[in-house]
């Protein structure tokens, strides 16, 4: 599992549809698996999970992404992966949820 947790400013909406477009367009096995929305006053929260196959790991890697922002307030992301282990009692070869994460760090800049 690997996790990143940011901070950032600008456009809620705009951010959203850089993440979408950018996973998505990343590579030819991601996908969008699920997603959901909610608002509460002038709070809002938007919840992605991704997946996609690893070539290196040879197996499929998640990636889920969550963005609040209360009101005007800096937009909080946190992202964290999984699924990229092939073994049963430990993680070994994570390098499929790391490069699915960088993907995600080179899109938010």
């Amino acid at each position: 599992m690997a996790k990143l947790e940011k901070t950032v400013t600008g456009s809620f909406d705009t951010l959203l549809r850089t993440i979408e477009d950018g996973i998505l367009g990343g590579s030819v096995s991601a996908t969008l698996e699920d997603k959901s929305d909610f608002y509460s006053g002038s709070a809002r929260c938007a919840v992605r999970v991704f997946e996609r196959y690893s070539y290196i790991g040879g197996n499929r890697v998640s990636l889920s992404v969550t963005l609040f922002q209360a009101g005007s307030d800096a937009i909080h992301l946190s992202a964290i992966t999984s699924g990229g282990s092939q073994a049963m009692f430990f993680k070994i070869n994570t390098f499929g949820e790391e490069a699915f994460l960088d993907k995600l760090r080179e899109l938010i800049g």
